[in-house]
């Protein structure tokens, strides 16, 4: 039986309060009141499928849609886009940004310079692929009706979330903010994570000194598997998908499904304030992303002009720096306001930042994705593809993808992988003629000659990026991954190098967690982990996905369990002796996994990560000395190292503190995953990446004295596995957090219950699928 609720709503007063709130709203860019329609229809776990005649109305239920669930988040993150969140929060406050929050007043200085600019208007006066696209235009003015929409039929006092309600900076929002929230996704591995020394360039001292470029975290990380007929029992294309994207705040995952019959059915996650779908499928084609290795960005060092602090030399001439005035309101201890100015400074190559500003030299960012909006067509783009074939023209047409590889399989049993994202064209040959610095994070260059400029290539989009025909790629009918690690084991049968070293590198030590997911594959592929006959299906596609695996457990285990039988009392960093019996036992006894009920589990994280913290080494030890017993070989990159060097006395002493934690705390050696972590009332399975876990997650901060670590806060957000049959995709998804940020909702946490649980959400893509929905609901829009 279905159960179906319309609703139909009034729609004179509605468009009235819509178009008044709208008009309300001074912006430089506003959606154009239009005729919008759309239907919401919603299955279990609230997970809307949005069905509109075109792409306006598409956009119009979308927005509805997420601001049902998500209204505050955006409005809280609208502030920030603005720069105004000193109006209402106070200078020193922190802002609301997940991954790099810095103090409102530099943030809003920062989003203010970026309005000063002009960089968002001039991309938009340029027509597509250069600017957006008509059907991009059209989906981002309905997605800011729809969201206006059901917040003027709604009251700001009446709000369901009482994260906001009533509150005075709660509005309508603009197109404006909504292409800003673009582009700064498309800044998040360049400018955006430069915030606070971009802001603070006008506040150089007379003499400043070098410092160190302070930048903030670098994008999350993700993994992936695109899995080809010769690796599925059945001959179909699969996709494993696992972002690892902050759980908190406005870079977290909307689950949604868009339909415009005959035009676009795509089903997948779509980043909060976005109005497309980032990772997903439709009926033949299935992609998903991960955080590229490649460069965003370079740094220029400028040598200033004899005399003159704001001027810089290019082969031997002196420039002008650009000046940006930026007023920022900022609230007062007394609820009063007043205006901040700052002055911010601006090169040919980009921002000045404030850090390494001396007498004699400045530097300079340009960030590859300052003007960068062509992935909002290219998603749009892929998610109509039918192939890998029009899937790869999609990149190479926008070639606009701003951070991340691009992973795919289609329903031939196919499967893609590329680097497809912006890259500035800084050749090997150019990088080391340019050096100027020796920072290990960044890539400075001289600034003083116009010879180390960004080069061009003849199938580039624009100057200044490498175009496709550099980009590392690899299409293979068994598979293809990732997790982080640049493109060179993206399948060891076939390496790929050759690409500039700007793209990553080739020949050096993978991280944990990508060995282990490439071992998942290995021994998928051969039947060795246990779930039976070789070769991957749906099924075993999840479970291998969720195993939790621990890397390092399996690596290191054997040789701390030797040195427990002939070492039961170690050496503490404060010289005291610890007896480390009972420990070893329940290491030894422990399933090597991280599942809510691993006894044991933490007590080895807490291990490691003594193990691996730096200051526990003195200052006349070889810093290059590792523990591990086998170091690494590059003809053995999946291998290696491996091995505990129990020689090091820095295993036992790290061992010794981690014992004498949990007993000074009376904290039982068995915690388990589900005891020590959680999100809300949530307990929460996995470990950590420094663990080498595969679906991993991050906690805010160390193990308390309680047992607890501070609520997951990172790890894997979206998981989504797609089989491509003949007869149509079949997907099982779980969205880590759930469905709304709004505590009140019942679709606050019940998806974090499954994931807790180990459990998957079967997905509903045909309409037939749909319909048949037991939990049905739908709302009607016009």
């Amino acid at each position: 039986m279905i159960i179906t609720r319309v609703r139909r709503l009034a729609v004179p007063l509605l468009a009235a309060l819509t178009g008044a709130l709208l008009v309300a709203v001074p912006a430089p860019v506003r959606a154009e009141e239009g005729r919008y329609s759309a239907d919401i229809r919603r299955t279990e776990y609230g997970i809307p499928h949005i069905q509109a005649k075109d792409h306006g109305g598409l956009g119009y239920g979308h927005g509805y849609a997420f601001a049902q669930d998500n209204l505050c988040v955006m409005a809280s993150w609208v502030l920030t886009l603005r720069g105004e969140r000193s109006r209402y929060f106070g200078a020193e406050a922190m802002s609301d940004d997940p991954i790099d929050p810095v103090s409102n007043l530099a943030g809003d200085v920062y989003y203010k310079g970026i309005q000063a600019s002009g960089t968002l208007r001039r991309i938009l006066a340029r027509p597509a692929p250069h600017g957006p696209g008509a059907e991009l235009r059209a989906l981002v003015d309905g997605y800011v009706a729809g969201f206006n929409r059901y917040l003027g039929e709604t009251g700001v006092d009446r709000l369901p979330d009482p994260t906001c309600r009533g509150k005075e900076w709660v509005g309508p929002i603009t197109a404006t903010d909504v292409w800003t929230n673009l582009l700064d996704l498309a800044r998040l591995g360049g400018g955006s994570s430069f915030k606070e020394a971009i802001a603070a360039s006008g506040r150089t001292s007379e003499q400043g000194e070098d410092r160190p470029v302070r930048r903030g975290p670098s994008a999350p990380g993700s993994n992936a598997y695109a899995i080809g007929r010769e690796a599925t029992r059945d001959g179909a294309g699969m996709l494993l998908g696992d972002p690892h994207f902050p759980w908190n705040g406005s870079r977290r995952f909307y689950q949604v499904h868009l339909t415009i019959p005959g035009v676009l059915d795509v089903s997948g996650g779509s980043l909060y304030g976005t109005p497309m779908v980032q990772i997903g499928h439709n009926a033949t084609v299935a992609w998903t992303h991960t955080v590229s290795h490649a460069q965003r960005f370079t740094l220029y060092r400028l040598e200033l002009a004899p005399g003159l602090r704001t001027s810089y030399l290019v082969d031997g001439r002196p420039e002008p720096m650009g000046r940006q005035e930026v007023s920022v309101t900022v609230r007062d201890a007394r609820g009063g306001t007043r205006a901040v100015t700052t002055t911010l400074y601006t090169s040919r190559y980009g921002p000045v930042l404030a850090t390494g500003w001396t007498g004699k030299e400045a530097l300079a960012l340009a960030d590859v994705n300052a003007a960068n909006l062509r992935f909002a067509d290219e998603w749009l783009a892929m998610g109509a593809a039918r192939d890998l074939t029009e899937l790869r023209r999609a990149q190479d047409t926008y070639q606009g993808m701003p951070f991340v590889y691009t992973l795919a399989a289609d329903s031939r049993g196919e499967t893609y992988f590329a680097d497809a994202s912006v890259v500035p064209h800084v050749t090997d040959e150019q990088a080391e003629r340019c050096r100027a610095g020796d920072d290990p994070e960044a890539l400075v260059l001289d600034g003083s000659t116009s010879a180390c400029l960004w080069g061009r290539d003849a199938d580039a989009i624009e100057p200044g990026v490498f175009g496709p025909a550099a980009q590392p790629r690899l299409t293979r009918a068994d598979y293809v991954t990732n997790a982080n690690a640049s493109p060179w084991l993206t399948n060891p049968k076939a390496p790929l190098t050759g690409y500039p070293r700007v793209y990553g590198d080739v020949r050096t030590e993978r991280d944990l967690r990508t060995r282990v997911g490439l071992d998942m594959v290995a021994q998928r592929l051969s039947g060795g982990d246990g779930l039976g006959a070789p070769g991957f299906t749906l099924e075993t596609l999840q479970r291998t996905a969720v195993g939790k695996r621990n890397l390092s457990a399996e690596l290191l285990r054997p040789d701390l369990r030797a040195l427990c039988r002939v070492r039961p009392v170690m050496t503490a960093s404060d010289g005291g002796k610890v007896d480390v019996r009972r420990a070893c036992a329940t290491l030894a006894a422990w399933d090597g996994r991280a599942r809510l009920d691993s006894r044991g589990a933490v007590l080895w994280r807490e291990f490691l990560q003594n193990l691996n913290r730096p200051h526990r080494r003195s200052e006349a030890a070889d810093p290059r000395k590792s523990w591990w017993k086998v170091p690494f070989d590059p003809a053995h990159p999946l291998t290696t190292p491996r091995g505990l060097d129990v020689a090091d006395p820095l295993v036992a002493t790290a061992l010794a503190d981690a014992v004498r934690f949990f007993t000074a705390n009376d904290l039982p050696l068995t915690l388990t995953p589900g005891q020590a972590q959680r999100y809300g009332a949530v307990p929460v399975p996995g470990c950590t990446e420094g663990e080498g876990c595969f679906d991993r997650i991050r906690t805010g901060g160390p193990l308390g004295e309680q047992g607890r670590y501070p609520d997951v806060n990172t790890g894997s957000s979206f998981l989504i596995a797609v089989e491509l049959t003949p007869a149509g995709p079949r997907t099982r998804t779980v969205l880590t957090y759930s469905l709304s940020a709004n505590p009140a909702s019942p679709h606050h946490t019940d998806q974090t219950e499954l994931f807790s649980r180990g459990l998957w959400v079967t997905e509903r893509f045909t309409e037939a699928e749909i319909r048949a929905c037991p939990e049905l609901t739908t709302t009607s829009l016009r």
